[in-house]
């Protein structure tokens, strides 16, 4: 299947060097895609910012963005189904979960469409003759880079936003998943999203990505995916003074206190680190347990992941498919190599699951892990992958130190009965989101990013709007 994509107002075949997506389940070639050249990147740019700034676009009333929101909401829940198989054929995630998150997408659109038309602007109060009135105003042409994850998700998180606050936007998608970006566009456009508002650039990141960021027009990025990308994305915002959203990496902490529910904690623990393959930035890959507990909690962790369905994304009693790519599960078969050079246990998984099914795949068993500090290199680097590194604690001092002792500070997990203690603790840890009694449960409401090496900037949530336009204050003098 060969597949062009939108760029400057057509569909066109790019004169880039094709693009290949592969099926991670069984390593087969899905499709050909188009990718542009470093002009093609300039002319799409162009395009976007003169689309961005015409009258059709830019003084369009709030209320009839929103129509184009609701539109564009309505057609991805009509579309779910190929929007779903475009991800999981890219990427390998179950189609029941990829369902999920193309449901989740059209949520987002609704809910920043219902922001678009209810927001409203400020005017402070006077300190003189005049009355001030501060306007908040599109940055016109936002670059948003994408992973490979979640990208029903990701894209409808950047561009609902993005596209409510006025701006234009040119979507750079992960050369691994393609598809559900060039899906989705095509949903716009059907929606009525005028020409040009809209491109979608594939590619290799290290071709397009920097191309894409050097443009003039672009006067505004959205970024999310690995944390040494994320750095240098922002050294080219930081030269070009354009401002850059990032959601970076995590190693995220998830705690069992004494007084917990252990085996409704052990449920929220395997959820927060094999569900997607451990593919999440949100991942709770390491875990604190009570030191005196540290036996009992590990037997039944083991348990409830040697319970785990392994098997094709395509099949309603998988639990887990495949992981994103086969280089990728050699990246982490690697990690876990590392892990037992340091003298690690691995109390299950370590290895690719046996059998015909997962022969061409790029299957990898749940892991768990023990017998490493706080201080071992796969419980201090993101691995993205379904490895859980087990750590005991003694004291509350002793918790907070470890779960602080890494350079990301994206979500944490607690579970404990007692509340008080829950809170403290929440106000600890270093973290940009905390759950207390479960894990990854996230709403597009609620603003979302990280401290530390895990990004800058809030998305979701109103803020998450208004993180892509700028704000003006008009003076009337009343005098």
């Amino acid at each position: 299947m060969v597949v062009t994509f939108p760029s400057s107002g057509q569909w066109i075949p790019g004169s880039g060097a094709p693009l290949q997506t592969t099926n991670p389940a069984n390593g087969e070639v899905h499709a050909e895609i188009g990718t542009p050249s470093n002009e093609e990147v300039a002319s799409a740019c162009a395009f976007a910012a003169m689309s961005a700034a015409s009258i059709a676009w830019r003084d369009m009333k709030p209320h009839k963005r929103a129509d184009i929101l609701y539109r564009i909401a309505d057609g991805v829940g009509k579309s779910a189904d190929n929007l779903a198989r475009a991800q999981m054929i890219e990427n390998g995630k179950t189609f029941k979960e990829c369902r999920l998150q193309a449901a989740s997408a059209a949520a987002t659109f609704r809910y920043f469409a219902a922001a678009c038309e209810t927001m409203e602007a400020a005017v402070p109060p006077s300190r003189g003759d005049y009355v001030t009135v501060t306007t908040f105003e599109p940055y016109g042409v936002v670059a948003a880079i994408t992973p490979w994850n979640s990208p029903l998700t990701m894209e409808a998180q950047k561009l609902a936003p993005a596209l409510a606050a006025g701006n234009a936007v040119v979507l750079k998608p992960s050369e691994i998943t393609t598809l559900p970006a060039l899906t989705l566009a095509r949903i716009c456009e059907e929606a009525g999203l005028p020409s040009g508002i809209l491109s979608v650039l594939p590619g290799f990141g290290h071709d397009v990505g920097p191309a894409l960021l050097e443009q003039p027009q672009v006067r505004m990025v959205t970024f999310t995916g690995g944390t040494e990308t994320g750095r240098t994305i922002a050294q080219t915002a930081a030269r070009r003074l354009i401002p850059a959203a990032l959601e970076l990496g995590g190693k995220s902490p998830h705690i069992i206190l004494e007084d917990a529910d252990i085996a409704a904690a052990c449920d929220g623990v395997v959820d927060g680190i094999f569900e997607g393959m451990g593919q999440s930035c949100v991942a709770g890959s390491r875990l604190f347990v009570p030191r005196a507990r540290h036996d009992e909690i590990v037997d039944l962790l083991v348990t409830k992941a040697e319970a785990i369905r392994l098997g094709q994304p395509t099949e309603p009693t998988t639990d887990l498919g495949p992981l994103s790519s086969h280089l990728h599960r050699d990246k982490v078969s690697q990690y876990v190599d590392q892990a037992r050079k340091e003298g690690a246990n691995i109390a299950t998984g370590g290895s690719r699951p046996s059998g015909s099914e997962f022969d061409r795949g790029a299957f990898y068993r749940p892991t768990i892990i023990t017998g490493l500090t706080n201080k071992a290199r796969v419980c201090q680097e993101e691995i993205f992958g379904p490895v859980l590194c087990v750590l005991p604690f003694d004291d509350e001092q002793d918790l907070v130190e470890q779960a602080n002792d890494t350079a990301f500070g994206l979500a944490c997990g607690i579970w404990t009965a007692d509340y008080r203690r829950a809170w403290r603790l929440a106000r600890a840890i270093d973290a940009g989101t905390v759950w207390i009694n479960t894990y990854k449960q996230l709403s597009i409401a609620v603003p979302f990013g990280g401290f530390k090496d895990s990004g800058i900037g809030r998305e979701k949530g109103l803020s998450g709007m208004r993180l892509y336009q700028q704000a003006k204050s008009i003076y009337l003098s009343m005098d």
